[in-house]
């Protein structure tokens, strides 16, 4: 009898174990996306001159990660959502994102379909998530986004210690809230970031709007963006380096989409300014105005190309303007794996800081920089 009723609890165990198991999922996934790249008019070691790169560069259309999600159903609709993103370096081997292990998304929260989402940790800005997918960058990545990433187009900047609220989607219409803490005693809006976005869709059309603030930390500015803030903008071009100490980032974006058949049209535009105070190396608040258009055709199934342009105009600090034209390619050898090719032509002109000078990621002392990528992109 004892062994019978043994074996009956361990039926039931299994059984419930089983019937966890059917409610829960947890998935593994990852892009690995590498080129060989050109680039001409570049400084050459010595840090003079203009010098031409050939070299492998990974992250092209999709920066190269593997990551972990998963959901727990509750009961009555509600679920546990977790995400675990880590980005790297193809080539070398090495961590990116600051070499933090889940550098490019780590957070948990809960979702129901009649109420929405929340999450919490590290996370994308209700921009990048609403915004950002209707604009060019999204089918072609950096090599089609903004001169030096003025305005966070090519998603480079992620946040710590943040809330987000993404609403069910209503007839079209959806709305992310955000807002991330700066963790400084004493001073709770140091450091801070909030965000807002809406979008809506109806038929070929769609639209998106939102706007980011990104505080920088009170003290200890001079010449950085502080590591303490909870976003890190893009800095690592000539275009905007020279205003990493700013109060604090501001932008506005604004993007369209059509489809028509095979075609795919899009416009942007965005306003970022980089404000200035008393902790800031440079002596007025910095705006980039940027609009930006592209046009892409599916020539068959597995067969895309595209053509985009953007201007991007600066001034505060001098006057600076930016004319850029990409092209770029890309097959399909199967539903995961891809090959492309994408290149660009940057222009720069005007007066100021760096305004003579063009730079797409590497630095040059000239006023116009091509650059060229042929690569794959596998995803699993």
């Amino acid at each position: 009898m004892k062994k019978l009723a043994m074996s009956t609890l361990s039926l039931a165990l299994l059984g419930a174990a089983g019937a966890s198991h059917a409610q829960s999922s947890v998935s593994l996934y990852g892009v690995i996306d590498d080129s060989v790249q050109y680039v001409n008019r570049t400084t050459n070691a010595s840090g003079t001159g203009n010098s031409s790169f050939l070299g492998l560069a990974g992250g092209n259309l999709q920066g190269p990660r593997w990551g972990l999600k998963g959901q727990e159903e509750l009961g009555n609709g509600l679920k546990t959502i977790f995400q675990l993103e880590n980005g790297f370096d193809p080539n070398v081997g090495t961590l990116s994102q600051g070499s933090r292990e889940f550098g490019r998304q780590a957070y948990v929260g809960l979702t129901h379909d009649s109420y929405g989402t929340f999450t919490m940790g590290r996370q994308y800005d209700p921009v990048v998530d609403l915004v950002q997918g209707l604009t060019a960058d999204n089918y072609w990545g950096s090599t089609f986004t903004t001169p030096g990433d003025v305005d966070n187009n090519d998603n480079s900047s992620r946040t710590n210690n943040s809330l987000k609220y993404a609403s069910p989607t209503y007839a079209g219409f959806q709305y992310e809230l955000f807002y991330a803490l700066g963790g400084v005693a004493g001073a709770m809006g140091s450091g801070q970031t909030w965000s807002l976005a809406a979008t809506y869709a109806t038929g070929p059309f769609s639209v998106a709007a939102g706007y980011i603030v990104f505080d920088n930390t009170n003290t200890g500015r001079k010449g950085t963006f502080s590591s303490s803030a909870t976003s890190s903008p893009a800095f690592y071009t000539q275009i905007n380096s020279e205003f990493a100490s700013a109060k604090s980032v501001n932008v506005a974006s604004l993007a369209g989409q059509y489809v028509a058949g095979p075609f795919t049209f899009g416009l942007r535009y965005s306003n970022a300014l980089y404000k200035h105070d008393a902790a800031s190396s440079f002596a007025v608040t910095q705006r980039y105005d940027v609009g930006a258009g592209f046009a892409n055709y599916q020539i068959s199934p597995v067969a895309l190309v595209g053509l985009g342009y953007t201007f991007t105009h600066g001034k505060g600090n001098g006057s600076q303007t930016y004319n850029q034209v990409s092209l770029g390619g890309d097959y399909n050898l199967s539903k995961r794996t891809d090959v492309y090719l994408v290149g660009a032509y940057q222009r720069a002109g005007g007066e100021g800081v760096y305004a003579s000078v063009a730079d797409y990621g590497y630095a040059s002392t000239s006023k116009s920089q091509a650059i060229a990528s042929l690569g794959i992109r596998h995803k699993f």
